[in-house]
């Protein structure tokens, strides 16, 4: 599973951060009785929201004889159950478990069959969701009624981490493993997506239609999946394998522009792990108001609707691709071999986060593989509360608290010191053995260091002791010393936090502009002193110049050290460190901000021109007069539309008015960055220029960067034309605003919808409300901040409403925030 990127700004901001319980361990599922097969038919009641269900539930016990069953039935009413649809069976249905007295007593490897007649009711389901997960109801009616306009009706699921027993009884573990078969019978008007292969299509006297999918294979229950709705179904194919992506009618011309890589990750990583795509299928949904980003459903992953992007977006970037090749991942990490417990999630989320790199290392070389290998550091570094936490968890206050930067982004940075570690052949045989090993099964961490172990002959327990089943992170301390009369550097590195770490350890030295590379070994002590040989006094000494060793570093380098650093490192890290650092001092060091200005105009990886952009600071008038003149270049002519739109960005801190002509012109670009940013710059010099600007975009979702521009030139020239485009993004906008003054105007938009007679718009700010709300309730800032903006459109509704009292539609939008009040809690 992705999770949601909304939320990832979020806690970024965060002031407070909420002290974790970790106090309860969490211990796996005891096997009583082992899943063998599940079978069902299910249909839907759309107006109430109810699915109506029939199960045939095969088991064994695991290992000792039992004359009982318990299942995990959330939310349901159950009808009857019978032993495989005869004899009639005792049993009980409280604190959503069914506690079933079989006919007599079962030995090992003996099955049976369990059939339950039941109803499932997502609005009767008691857990909650997570930050990660934002809704634990496991089935969701979309717009069920059609009531709500421009959305489409669909159904669909979300098993992780354990919602499938909202919607069918089963042993709702991630150590569980059974094969499926399910008819779904829906109004023939719809498609319908299921894990396996689509086996039959019958279409019945009432209008509706049955289909019958079939999965031969086992995989865990949170890994079954329903998606039903008008969806377009375009076909694509790996070999002999049907690949298939399902999205809004409106995105069909564009759904190979979005997911059209999945046939080449296919092939990259069944190359890559020596181990072909292990299913018969791979289909991708995109399903409206997803309560996370992404899941990886066997054979049936599910997206937010984020993932839908127009030829505007998709020319600046596929900014849904890494999320495409996670989930693609988990179809070998996490559905062939699945965590052994929640404590274990990591086994399937670091590798699917390290897919990303993996993925676009292969298609777009090193640099934009670094470049996101370090927005993942900084997410795991961003949050003083992952530090504490072990990789692997046996103590937590609740399963979903597993689905955070310590599982994923940091779990990713620790597989790639590990591949760094044991050599590309030895890492990827290693991942090999695992999944051939333990293919089809539930695993642990150990059984990955077992594996690796296995084929490398190398003990990896320091490895893993430190880095799977302890915490932290080396922060280390640099200092340099140089002997002329020995020609050697002398480096002593000082741990400073606990506990302390062992690691092999890159240091380049310089010398005449060429590096030689040292690697040491930092031992698990405080300090650790290093004395490497040099002809002549390095020009550099630069410790771990790639930051594969996860680390936070403070040494003694100085501008000059930096911009010898920039022009001879060929790494991404070294180059991005030192434009960082001389981004500080670019207004008092000439030949900083030359370099600075060099990066921008020059560097060959288009990430770092734009960072070296960003860096600018247009307020000094030294760099005004130096810059300007690279940055319409680099406006008009960059290669890449993102690094345009960067370069106007900043021409519009420089003199706006300036440049409003450049503006107009490259305001016909088919980029949505380079328009967005031609009518910001716009709104400060022509304002009416950057109306006719917006009101000439017909795309109704034009994503958060031209959106925002958008909002912009609605508050400025009070023009709330687009509001209801606007106000389902409106949350999502506030939660990215660069500085609150931004947000404040985004909440002048809030106060606009509420203060008169808007339903839709009202509705779809609510909404987002009652949707983010579970993501962020731990944090009393932003608790505090939807709860004040609920109660005060509250107000304005009521003040709206006492102006036009006999106003039915304000009457109806006072009482849909009122019942919405109550699910802040």
């Amino acid at each position: 599973m992705r999770k949601g990127i909304l939320l990832l700004v979020f806690l970024s901001a965060l002031l407070f951060i909420k002290a974790q319980d970790y106090s309860n361990y969490r211990p796996s599922a005891t096997l009583v009785n082992d899943l063998v097969h599940t079978k069902l038919k299910v249909s839907f009641d759309y107006p109430n929201e109810k699915l109506l269900g029939e199960a045939w539930i095969t088991l064994k016990p695991h290992f000792y004889s039992t004359d009982s069953l318990t299942l995990d039935a959330k939310g349901m009413v159950i009808e009857k159950v019978t032993l495989n649809g005869g004899k009639s069976l005792k049993y009980s249905y409280k604190n959503s478990k069914i506690k079933v007295q079989l006919d007599k007593n079962y030995k090992k490897d003996e099955q049976y069959t369990v059939y339950i007649k039941y109803t499932a009711i997502p609005s009767e389901v008691t857990q909650e969701g997570s930050a990660a997960i934002n809704s634990a109801k496991g089935l969701y009616f979309i717009n069920p009624r059609g009531e709500e306009k421009g959305k489409p009706t669909q159904i669909w699921t979300q098993g992780e981490t354990e919602s499938s027993s909202c919607w069918f009884p089963t042993l709702d573990t991630p150590n569980q493993k059974t094969s499926q078969e399910i008819y779904m019978t829906v109004p023939d008007k719809y498609v319908t997506l299921s894990n396996g292969t689509l086996k039959s299509q019958t279409k019945n006297s009432d209008g509706t239609r049955t289909d019958y999918w079939k999965f031969d294979k086992k995989h865990a229950p949170y890994l079954f999946f329903m998606g039903v709705g008008d969806f377009a179904v375009v076909k694509d194919k790996w070999k002999n394998i049907p690949v298939d992506y399902y999205v809004e009618r409106e995105y069909e011309p564009y759904a190979k522009q979005i997911f059209g890589e999945t046939p080449a990750m296919i092939e990259f990583f069944s190359n890559l792990l020596n181990y072909p795509y292990p299913w018969d299928k791979y289909s991708q949904m995109v399903g409206r108001d997803y309560v996370s980003g992404a899941m990886e459903n066997t054979t049936a992953t599910l997206h937010m609707e984020k993932a839908q992007q127009k030829p505007g977006q998709l020319i600046d970037e596929n900014s849904w691709e890494s999320v495409i090749a996670h989930e693609l991942f988990h179809h070998w990490f996490g559905d062939l071999t699945t965590t052994e417990s929640w404590s274990n999630l990591t086994v399937n989320e670091s590798f699917a986060n390290y897919s990303e790199y993996l993925w676009f290392e292969h298609k777009y070389g090193k640099d934009k593989a670094e470049e996101h290998r370090r927005e993942e550091r900084q997410s795991y570094l961003l949050g003083g509360d992952n530090f504490p936490k072990d990789l692997v968890r046996f103590h937590y206050a609740n399963r979903e608290d597993m689905f955070d930067a310590v599982s994923y982004q940091k779990g990713g940075l620790i597989l790639h010191m590990l591949r760094n570690y044991l050599g590309d052949e030895a890492f990827f045989a290693g991942l090999n053995n695992f999944l051939k090993t333990n293919e089809y099964k539930a695993v642990e961490a150990h059984q990955l260091r077992l594996a690796l172990e296995e084929v490398t002959g190398k003990d990896l327990n320091w490895f893993f002791n430190q880095w799977y089943f302890s915490n932290g992170h080396p922060k280390l301390k640099v200092t340099y010393s140089y002997d002329e009369a020995k020609k050697s550097v002398k480096i002593i590195l000082v741990q400073t936090q606990d506990p302390k770490f062992q690691f092999p350890l890159d240091i380049d030295v310089y010398e005449n502009g060429k590096a030689t590379r040292h690697q040491v070994w930092v031992k698990a002590t405080e300090s650790n002193t290093f004395e490497l040989p040099y002809k002549t006094k390095p020009q550099l000494v630069n410790v771990n110049p790639d930051h594969i060793i996860l680390s936070e570093i403070t040494d003694e380098k100085n501008t000059e050290n930096y911009i010898f650093q920039y022009k001879h490192s060929p790494e991404y890290y070294s180059r991005i460190t030192a434009l960082e650092k001389l981004a500080d001092v670019q207004t008092s060091n000439t030949q900083a901000l030359e370099t600075l200005l060099n990066a921008a105009a020059n560097d060959k990886f288009y990430g770092i021109r734009i960072f070296a952009i960003s860096k600018l600071d247009e307020t000094n008038p030294g760099v005004k007069q130096k810059s300007s003149s690279i940055l319409e270049k680099l406006a008009s002519s960059d290669s890449k539309t993102l690094v345009q739109a960067e370069a106007l960005k900043q021409l519009a801190k420089i003199n706006a008015s300036q440049y409003a002509g450049l503006f107009k012109k490259l305001s016909a670009s088919p980029s949505y960055a380079i328009k967005a940013a031609c009518i910001t710059g716009l709104l400060e010099s022509d304002k009416t220029a950057a109306q006719e600007i917006v009101t000439s975009i017909d795309d109704q979702n034009p994503g958060e960067v031209l959106l925002s521009a958008i909002v912009k030139t609605a508050i400025v020239n009070k023009d709330y034309s687009r509001l209801e485009t606007i106000s389902k993004n409106i949350l999502e906008l506030i939660a990215k605003s660069e500085s609150q003054e931004e947000a404040n105007t985004y909440f002048e938009i809030i106060r606009t919808i509420m203060s008169g007679d808007y339903p839709q718009e009202t509705r779809n700010v609510i909404d987002s409300i009652v949707r983010i709300y579970p993501q962020v309730k731990n944090y009393s800032n932003f608790t505090e901040l939807l709860r004040h903006v609920m109660e005060g459109a509250y107000q304005l509704k009521q003040q709206a409403l006492s102006s036009e009292p006999d106003n039915q539609s304000l009457k109806d939008q006072v009482e849909y925030i009122s019942k919405a009040i109550p699910k802040l809690k």
